[in-house]
């Protein structure tokens, strides 16, 4: 019987410690935000071969995307997830890479909801955000690319930790050099 206990008490100790490791990582506290955020790690793993992403539809835009606020990384985006007007959690439509020593590194997501026609304006009156994560989504935004709809999106640094947090859209520790 203590055996049992010891062992239950031990299992207790270690989940509440990597949920602390997680909130301390992420900058969230909120169990279900959590479970989610763990959703989209386990739907994305298999993306860290970047060749595992082209196979499963996600394309390389033309460049590395950053700012003075950091980087975004280079977007592979699955046309057919962002042609989708249905956001899914463990369907990201756009993987976000940073080359690490040559290699491409998975560092985070994009969820995208485009709301009009490529290269079009903003629609007037513009749908509602979409809310994913507990959190609208930025936007309503213009395009950024040729053949780009306007749209709303959402990034997750759910790869790469962001000191801004892991809602914002760039993130300092995400360089294009």
């Amino acid at each position: 019987m203590k055996k049992f206990l010891f062992s239950m008490l031990a299992a207790v100790l270690l989940l509440a410690s990597l949920t602390g490791l997680a909130s301390a990582a992420t900058g969230v506290t909120d169990p279900a935000m959590l479970q989610e955020l763990a959703e989209v790690r386990q739907a994305t793993a298999k993306y860290h071969d970047v060749n595992v992403a082209i196979a499963d539809g996600y394309m390389p835009t033309t460049s590395c995307v950053a700012s003075p606020a950091g980087g975004m990384g280079f977007h592979y985006v699955n046309p057919t997830l962002a042609r989708d007007s249905n956001i899914n959690l463990t369907t990201p439509e756009i993987l976000l890479y940073a080359s690490v020593g040559g290699e491409l590194k998975l560092v985070g997501v994009e969820y995208l909801f485009g709301i009009g026609r490529p290269d079009a304006p903003i629609p007037d009156p513009a749908p509602p955000s979409p809310i994913l994560f507990g959190r609208t989504f930025n936007g309503p935004m213009l395009g950024h690319e040729p053949g780009m709809p306007p749209h709303y999106d959402l990034h997750v640094w759910v790869w790469q930790a962001n000191p801004e947090g892991i809602f914002t859209q760039f993130n300092p520790n995400v360089s294009c050099q």
